[in-house]
């Protein structure tokens, strides 16, 4: 084992042995590295003032991420080179995205700004001529601005491609990095002592992974922590034993096979995200709406799964489309349809020391329909109070096949069993859909809280089947919001 974590601040090598195992990046860079430049704004990876940026290696180059630093444990940077607002800069010169953030008057009262900029720094890692509106009001819903407003930064954004942000310091300096990071990496477990006695791991290869937490079933795993994070950060918990996850390549792989997409636990929304989208377009949608790109840059599809919240968005998904789990202890594997796996609030079927190893989603058969909606208070970055998923087979205008599943309307994801009967065999018409939306009071009983009541959650369940109906009756009719739409919402939102 291995008994420090090594990175790269900027192009300096750092190498730490002692650490509290929950210690945040952001905690870090402000306490200890003294680089304030960092903001703390919610703690929570919701407003984007901390974002820095990790590169990380990836097919021969570097992969440049934006993430929020609030949430991310120390020990996540291991084999990475961390970049802040700070390192832009060279020569006393400003990164071009500095620059035009500066020209186009992008920055008001400036606590927000180094985030913005991060986040912009890394769009233009990943594009090499300036993205259109909607790539750039993606890259920057997870950044919040109180005063300035929008409009000047998303002009910066373009204006940044005019100073060629590609070719910078770190474009000279890309080979000699990737090198540096190369040299890191290793099949080490990585294993620290903290505080009173508080432990951290890191394993590298699946088998690792899978001995340690069957020696350690009382320990908390953490990948993308944009959920564990919260428990330290807003509930105050320190974990006795945390087992980060993030090491493991075979976690991490997304493979498509004839018939289906085999997705491992530790793979992120953004990796996961064009592959789903390209055979599942609505499942796509949805992931994108899921947090920000700071989160989906570091969350994962089996973290969401095994967290088990009940208004998890790509459990809903995952069971309309049929998926199947695949989970793990010590070397004994088991699989389970993925509806299976929730049993109760905050239960699952997941013994001590058992792991998600990895979701299997089927393709989508010839014909089938498949629809699914998010419904939230904000239509970006925010907690779902319903969502609805349908994957449905008509064949000579009856339903042939049905499979409804909810998120936000019971204390797990759920599939609407008797929604689904009523609709089986049946003609697709409005008579049947009348009825299957009245199964869905058979089907759930929602919460009220704050995001929705119960009477609202009932009532948007019942619309998003008929919505599902419309668009596949009546394909011309505006059930969406796109284009001109969302520019008028923001027009009148300014």
């Amino acid at each position: 084992m291995r008994g420090e974590i090594r990175f790269l601040l900027d192009d300096a090598p750092r190498r730490l042995t002692q650490f509290d195992p929950t210690m945040t990046v952001l905690d870090y860079l402000r306490q200890t590295e003294q680089l304030t430049g960092t903001k703390e704004g919610c703690n929570e990876g919701d407003c984007g003032a901390c974002t820095v940026v990790l590169a990380k290696p990836e097919n021969g180059r570097l992969r440049y991420q934006a993430v929020n630093a609030c949430i991310q444990f120390l020990g996540t940077l291991d084999g990475c080179q961390l970049i802040t607002v700070e390192h832009l800069a060279k020569e006393g010169r400003l990164h071009p995205v500095q620059q035009a953030m500066v020209d186009l008057h992008g920055s008001q009262c400036g606590f927000c700004t180094p985030g913005f900029v991060m986040s912009l720094f890394a769009m233009t890692r990943d594009h090499e001529v300036a993205p259109d509106e909607a790539t750039i009001d993606d890259v920057l819903a997870g950044n919040l601005c109180r005063c300035t407003g929008y409009a000047p930064i998303a002009r910066a954004a373009k204006s940044a491609y005019d100073l060629n942000p590609r070719a910078d310091s770190f474009a000279a300096g890309e080979a000699a990095t990737l090198e540096k990071l190369e040299a890191l990496r290793d099949d080490e477990t990585i294993a620290l002592g903290g505080a009173g006695g508080r432990r951290f791991f890191a394993p590298a290869t699946l088998d690792d992974l899978a001995a340690l937490y069957e020696e350690h079933p009382e320990a908390t795993l953490s990948a993308g922590s944009t959920d564990v994070g919260l428990w330290v950060t807003k509930q105050m918990q320190r974990p006795a034993t945390l087992i980060y996850t993030g090491r493991v390549a075979e976690l991490a792989r997304i493979e498509e096979t004839a018939g289906a997409v085999e997705i491992g636990a530790g793979a992120t929304y953004s990796a996961a995200l064009a592959l789903l989208a390209r055979h599942y377009p609505d499942m796509g949608e949805v992931i994108r709406r899921i947090g920000s790109v700071q989160i989906r840059n570091t969350g994962t599809i089996g973290g969401n799964i095994a967290n088990g919240s009940p208004i998890g968005d790509s459990p809903p998904l995952l069971i309309a489309a049929g998926a199947s789990l695949q989970l793990r202890k010590g070397s004994v594997r088991r699989s389970l349809p993925l509806e299976d796996f929730f049993l109760d609030y905050g239960k699952q079927d997941r013994a001590p020391g058992e792991l998600v190893e990895r979701v299997t989603l089927p393709l989508p058969e010839a014909g089938s329909i498949f629809r699914a909606y998010k419904i939230s208070k904000r239509f970006d970055q925010d907690i779902t109070a319903a969502l609805g998923v349908f994957n449905l087979k008509i064949e000579g205008g009856v339903v042939a096949a049905a499979r409804i599943a909810y998120g936000g309307m019971a204390a797990t994801p759920k599939r609407a069993a008797r929604a689904e009967a009523a609709l089986l065999g049946q003609p697709w018409n409005e008579a049947t859909v009348a009825r299957a939306m009245a199964a869905l009071e058979d089907d759930f009983q929602p919460l009220t809280d704050w995001r929705a009541s119960a009477a609202y959650r009932m009532k948007v369940a019942q619309n998003l089947l008929r919505r599902c109906f419309i668009e596949t009756t009546a394909p011309d009719s505006a059930t969406r919001l796109a284009g001109a739409a969302l520019e008028e919402l923001g027009r009148v939102a300014g």
